[in-house]
């Protein structure tokens, strides 16, 4: 009878944190109308571009829950990067890691384990513990780790956060908002090492003693999906941010303020569903009539001119045979002129909407014309004959 009554209370936390268990029907909520979304704030941007896609209460300033743990992620992939940790670092677990409540996967202090595990433990299992001893291993203490999350938060634009941890759990005034929260979802993304951890479903630590399922079940059921981050406690009610990539189009979509799992997954499978339904990705081609700059007072009298285009740029799929490229380039320079100087910039244009522009350049460098190098080049043109 223990057995069964442990079984059955496992199954019940399973379910509420939103993970399908054995006899559960494995399949997604329907998707909420985006009209009707069951959660007090979201919003669906472009991954690429952070253009808004729909948005409902954007700023409104929520606990975010779990969902902190991007940042606490984000500032691991800066440190990484730096070569301040590395995948096989291995972290010792303070008092202050181990005492963590909530998720977790049970540290003792004095345990060793490798960046690699705690990643994963943090991003699939969202373990309070695991988060707590990377950030500890990147500031020295959670304290200057908090105190990094928001310089980082504000660098980013994140007008509408406060970090009080790096975690999540309630805290009196560590609020965030869906707009802030896809700018540092934006952020983390650009490190693809992330979705090696956030994009897996099921995995293991401690040689197949810990086992580890994601707790964002659009991983295992949604198409597409690369992660991104849960978030549940009793002030936050349910939140999450997901992220989807399909036919070259990533969106990132974050719903805060739920009142069940149920509804998180509903109302963030609905945003991305209406996403990839009503945009896609378009290859632009190389504008045509990119003339050469006249150039005054330079060596050579005109410079020719190159354009940095984007690749591709995400349209309405109803605008995807509307879209213009204007150029706009100026007449002439003064020299000298430097390689890669700004000269002008195409506005690319969807069905009578701007929705990017990018540069027109100098190809190469022309340097202003004097009188003694004017007479060097005369001397050697003589020389020629």
């Amino acid at each position: 009878m223990g057995k069964r009554l442990l079984a059955v209370a496992l199954c019940l936390c399973l379910m509420w944190m939103g993970i399908p268990v054995y006899g559960e029907e494995e399949v997604l909520e329907a998707a909420a109308p985006v009209d009707q979304l069951p959660a007090r704030s979201a919003i669906l941007i472009d991954q690429a571009s952070g253009r808004v896609l729909y948005e409902k209460e954007p700023d409104l300033q929520l606990p975010p829950a779990s969902i902190t743990k991007v940042m606490t992620l984000l500032l691991v992939m800066e440190a990484i990067q730096q070569g301040k940790l590395s995948l096989d670092t291995e972290i010792t677990t303070s008092s202050h890691a181990a005492s963590m409540g909530g998720s977790q996967i049970w540290l003792k202090e004095g345990e060793t384990m490798s960046v690699d595990d705690l990643l994963k433990a943090t991003a699939i299992s969202s373990a309070n513990d695991a988060a707590v001893a990377l950030a500890e291993a990147v500031a020295g203490s959670e304290e200057a780790f908090v105190a990094q999350m928001n310089q980082k938060a504000k660098e980013l634009g994140m007008s509408n956060t406060q970090f009080y941890n790096a975690t999540g759990l309630d805290a009196q005034g560590h609020l965030s908002s869906a707009r802030d929260v896809a700018t540092m979802c934006q952020a983390l993304l650009n490190y693809p090492l992330i979705t090696n951890y956030s994009s897996v479903w099921m995995d293991e630590l401690r040689d197949g003693k810990t086992q580890l399922v994601n707790t964002n079940k659009l991983v295992r059921f949604y198409d597409g999906c690369t992660g991104l981050k849960t978030g549940t406690t009793d002030g936050a009610g349910s939140c999450l941010a997901a992220s989807a990539t399909r036919n070259g189009l990533s969106l990132v979509a974050v719903t805060m303020g739920s009142a069940t799992s149920v509804e998180r997954f509903s109302a963030a499978r609905g945003l991305l569903d209406y996403g990839f339904s009503n945009y896609c990705q378009v290859e632009l081609p190389v504008p045509e009539g990119l003339n050469p700059v006249r150039v005054v007072k330079g060596m050579e009298p005109m410079v020719q001119v190159v354009c940095e285009p984007p690749g591709s740029v995400m349209v309405k799929t109803a605008d995807k045979d509307k879209i213009e490229q204007n150029v706009v380039l100026e007449e002439s320079v003064e020299a000298p002129v430097e390689s890669g100087q700004l000269l002008g910039r195409v506005i690319v244009i969807a069905n009578k909407e701007p929705i990017c522009e990018y540069r027109l350049v100098a190809a190469d460098p022309v340097e202003r014309r004097t009188f003694g190098r004017a007479l060097a080049l005369l001397g050697e043109y003589l020389m020629s004959l």
